[in-house]
């Protein structure tokens, strides 16, 4: 009895940790899935706002022929965001969106300029869908930042610290607000 008891402690022993292991290597990809599934909803969003724009900048070029360079930017801005997006590369597409959005939010500014712009029906419909679609990035991006530090601390604490770096699990970037956006904007009357 003896000798089986010590052949069977050493094998339960061995059968939990490699079960434990499991559920950390487990959870890691469920974690990793989770962020990456955030991402794909963050993009989701970008993509709509980047399928309002031409609309948005057909719609102003009528009445703002003469803000030309914003509007030029703002479409070379949207093709750099697609380039971004297709290399898969979560940080250069981060860039690109921030791009835009400081693009778009000048592009706003110039819009004040023309009155007879703001009450017409198509740029209204087309600035409330603009206006929901940023709602929704928004949110998107808390999520995703969520997930992501999830992610990150489950890679980064015991016992997930041991099972992170020999089966590749790398930290994933936290979308950050551009430091322009944290000064305070000035209004001016």
């Amino acid at each position: 009895m003896n000798k089986a008891l010590v052949i069977l402690i050493p094998l339960v022993i061995i059968g939990v940790l490699v079960i434990g292991g499991f559920g950390i290597y487990n959870g890691l990809v469920s974690a990793q899935e989770e962020a990456k599934a955030a991402w794909a909803q963050v993009e989701n969003q970008y993509q709509r706002r980047a399928d309002l724009i031409p609309n948005l900048v057909e719609t102003v070029k009528g009445y703002a022929k003469q803000e030309k360079s914003i509007l030029e930017e703002v479409t070379r801005l949207r093709s750099q965001w697609g380039e971004a997006r297709q290399s898969g590369n979560i940080n250069k597409t981060l860039a690109a969106a921030q791009g835009l959005e400081s693009a778009l939010s000048r592009l706003m500014v110039v819009v004040e300029r023309y009155p007879e712009l703001k009450s017409n029906q198509n740029f209204m419909k087309l600035q409330d869908q603009l206006e929901g679609t940023e709602n929704r990035i928004s949110v998107e991006r808390r999520r995703y930042n969520q997930s992501v530090m999830n992610y990150n601390r489950k890679i980064r604490t015991f016992p997930g610290a041991f099972f992170a770096a020999p089966f590749g699990f790398e930290r994933m970037p936290l979308f950050e607000a551009e430091t322009e956006s944290k000064k305070l904007p000035s209004v001016k009357f």
